[in-house]
């Protein structure tokens, strides 16, 4: 699939949940980030499943994730 098709599609499909932001195919990848940050995944997990060579892109997952670490010091 050609990157504008994906683009159109997912764009359309913002446009047609009524969404009052638009939508593009990017927040998909954020939205993957996020998720596994909230399950607990490593960040060095996350950063090698999403592509970053920087792990400061990763860690802006955690960073916005502060329910992340409530679990910490339960006994």
């Amino acid at each position: 699939m050609a990157a504008a098709t994906a683009f159109n599609i997912i764009s359309r499909a913002g446009i047609l949940a009524g969404l009052a932001l638009s939508v593009h195919p990017h927040m998909l990848r954020h939205a993957c980030g996020f998720y596994l940050a909230s399950r607990g995944y490593d960040t060095r997990a996350i950063q090698a499943y999403l592509g970053h060579k920087n792990i400061q892109h990763t860690i802006r997952y955690t960073e916005l994730s502060p329910d992340r670490f409530q679990n910490f010091w339960l006994d």
